[in-house]
């Protein structure tokens, strides 16, 4: 019968232990880092809404006056309030259907999740206003 001496028991839970950091470590790195890109979400979400809305808004004379609003005034609207967000990239177009779309795109550097090799997580938004019928 072969004994376990204290040494290789010591081993065994020397390995237990690190396996239990690290594994910490990444949950630790999801909850920091995942948290991180859920307030890059959402700012991207809202910067896109309030562009949307901007390009509304800019062509609300047009519509009270009864004309069809210009596409080319709403979308500056909406690319002057992505581009006064620092950090974020946007885009900006008109739909067929008369509508405007946001789309919204930023990266977030990571903290913990940079650990295992992951160092930005991208995050996007989007929204749309109809502009006329």
């Amino acid at each position: 019968m072969k004994r376990t001496g204290r040494g290789e028991r010591g081993l065994a839970l020397s390995a237990f232990v690190v396996v239990a950091v690290l594994a910490m470590l990444l949950i630790a790195g999801l909850v920091v880092d995942g948290g991180r890109k859920t307030a890059a979400d959402r700012r991207a979400e809202l910067t896109a809404a309030a562009a949307a809305r901007a390009a509304v808004d800019a062509t609300a004379p047009q519509r009270q006056a009864g004309r069809r609003p210009e596409p080319a005034v709403a979308v500056a609207a909406a690319r002057q309030v992505i581009a006064g967000e620092p950090g974020l990239r946007g885009e900006v177009r008109l739909a067929g259907d008369g509508s405007v779309e946001v789309t919204t795109v930023s990266t977030v550097d990571t903290v913990l999740l940079s650990l295992i090799g992951i160092s930005r997580l991208e995050a996007h938004g989007s929204a749309s206003a109809q502009l006329f019928d």
